[in-house]
């Protein structure tokens, strides 16, 4: 399959952790929940699901986690903390600070953010010996590829920050002008982990473009923001390479996604110029997100870009 896309709840399921501590097959479990339990999806039990006003991470899991390595690690928090600070720092030469600390299976999703530019959020596993009360800080480590996407989306947004801001203020005129909001910047701090991220969208780079921009981090992480764009260049960056996956919600609690509303927003940011250039896909949920999983996006979702982006040169 040659499309880099990955659908929103793929997406955030490989970025943001959730299969970070558990089974091979945790992904296929987690699309089978927003998939094919319509009746729950319908029900929007309180227990289960949040108004996207509301939710801030809690009620967030990952499957198969123990509550006692969570206990565990918030009992030696001061030396988890300093573990995945230096973590970061000796291995993508980062500063971050932590968050969350989430319960695993044999350990502990820790969700942090980085400090200054290239800024993104991800997050980093501790283990944790359950037998000795013991937390493995010599032993963090972190998906292949996760972190690395962060760093690659916050140097692209660092390097066209103009544009950014220019994306930022539109979104967020999007919301004063029809019923819709985005997502509490808290829960995206806390659980979700999903790189360069704001309240209305996330990055998520691809290509041999931002594998060489990587590797000059790697070896000058001052890098300026016109060596990003020179760099970029130089390895035939093309907007396929970068998805923006926009993402909104119904802001009334009784609301279905509007299709009308949907299909305004599309042609606004179809017709849309000066943002960064890129692949964009956009998703309108109802108001509900899952506090299991930090999902909102289900059966009722509506999203016209999921085959074919806008792209945006």
């Amino acid at each position: 399959m040659k499309k880099t896309f990955i659908p929103f709840v793929l997406l955030i399921i490989v970025i943001g952790g959730c299969s970070a501590m558990n089974d091979s097959n945790q992904s296929e479990k987690n699309n089978s929940i927003n998939a094919n339990n319509e009746e729950e999806n319908e029900k929007y039990d309180p227990n289960h699901y949040a108004p996207i006003q509301e939710y801030t991470g809690e009620g967030y899991a990952l499957e198969g986690a123990c509550e006692e390595t969570g206990e565990i690690a918030n009992e030696h928090r001061e030396e988890v903390e300093k573990a995945v600070e230096d973590f970061f720092e000796n291995e993508y030469k980062t500063e971050i600070k932590v968050h969350n600390i989430v319960s695993a299976k044999d350990g502990v999703s820790v969700f942090v953010e980085s400090i200054g530019e290239p800024h993104f959020y991800s997050f980093a596993i501790v283990p944790v010996d359950i037998k000795n009360k013991e937390v493995k800080t010599d032993q963090v480590w972190s998906q292949e590829g996760q972190v690395e996407s962060g760093i690659k989306g916050g140097l692209y947004a660092m390097a066209f920050e103009e544009e950014f801001k220019r994306l930022d203020t539109f979104l967020k005129e999007l919301e004063d002008n029809y019923p819709i909001i985005g997502t509490r910047i808290k829960a995206i701090q806390n659980v979700m982990g999903t790189g360069y991220s704001t309240p209305h969208y996330f990055l998520a780079p691809s290509g041999n473009a931002f594998r060489k921009l990587y590797d000059e981090y790697k070896k000058n992480p001052s890098i300026t923001k016109d060596e990003i764009k020179e760099t970029l260049k130089d390895n035939n960056f093309k907007p396929k390479n970068l998805n923006i996956a926009i993402e909104f919600y119904m802001e009334d609690v009784n609301s279905e996604p509007d299709k009308q509303i949907y299909n305004e927003i599309y042609n606004d940011i179809k017709e849309l110029d000066d943002v960064p250039k890129g692949e964009y896909y956009i998703v309108l949920n109802d108001n509900f997100i899952d506090r299991t999983l930090g999902i909102g996006q289900k059966r009722n979702s509506i999203d016209e870009t999921l085959k074919d982006g806008l792209i945006k040169h």
